[in-house]
């Protein structure tokens, strides 16, 4: 059992969710990481561990719904709480205009980025609210916020996401969960590294997206899902926080 609070990462392997654990880490938190790819989340763990604090990995798929649900069941008899949760797991998909956008790629994106968190959520609402205390983040995107073309199944994704965080928000206010998103924007990880291709002219593209012309980090990023997550936003509950360099502010 722990006396530190216990916060969960998914997608936590690389980018933004990597982030967000140490970030947990350095306030205090001990930290469970949960993705896919076993290997990166053994050296998280370490990395995580150096910090100071407990720290566990879990092996899961969040479009698994039975190992979504054994996760949650393995953190509170190894911790005996939850109080943070980052619900971070999810892809992009193909790039493709609305009309040439496969069936399968938008059931591939919503399978994951909607049905797997949606099924996070459930399991830690329950488990807060019977607390009486925690903080759920959701990783919606500026592409929740406004469209993008190529981006259709992922654009409608990150909106469900934002959509799912207002609704548990006013649901369970009353007993003491807090539910937010975070709505990045061009954030220079793997991710979009894999849609510029790293071909500069087109990271200035992107970079030039943001009013402060550049793109942001994955630290930047952690930062603003800790602060959602801890009693400093206590009063902060279903808002969708652009972390965008002012991109939707035009």
């Amino acid at each position: 059992m722990s006396t530190s609070p216990v916060a969960l990462v998914t997608g936590a392997a690389a980018g933004i969710g990597r982030a967000t654990a140490l970030a947990y880490a350095r306030a205090g938190c001990d930290v469970v990481v949960a993705d896919i790819q076993e290997t990166a989340l053994a050296q998280l763990v370490k990395d995580l561990q150096i910090i100071g604090v407990d720290a566990i990995a879990i092996t899961v798929d969040v479009s698994d719904i039975d190992a979504v649900r054994a996760m949650h069941k393995h953190i509170m008899e190894r911790f005996g709480r939850l109080d943070y949760a980052c619900n971070n797991a999810g892809v992009e998909g193909e790039n493709a205009p609305t009309a040439d956008s496969s069936l399968e790629n938008y059931d591939r994106i919503m399978n994951i980025n909607v049905r797997g968190l949606y099924a996070c959520m459930q399991e830690q609402l329950a488990i807060m609210s019977a607390q009486g205390r925690g903080s759920i983040v959701n990783m919606a995107s500026v592409a929740g916020l406004i469209g993008f073309p190529g981006l259709p199944a992922y654009c409608a994704s990150k909106g469900a996401v934002v959509q799912i965080t207002k609704t548990a928000a006013v649901e369970y206010a009353e007993q003491g969960v807090r539910v937010n998103a975070v709505c990045p924007g061009a954030i220079k990880t793997d991710m979009i590294d894999r849609i510029t291709q790293q071909d500069p002219e087109t990271e200035k593209q992107f970079a030039a997206l943001h009013p402060m012309n550049r793109m942001g980090t994955s630290e930047e990023v952690a930062n603003a899902v800790v602060f959602l997550s801890l009693p400093d936003a206590s009063f902060i509950t279903g808002q969708a926080l652009a972390v965008d360099g002012g991109m939707v502010a035009r």
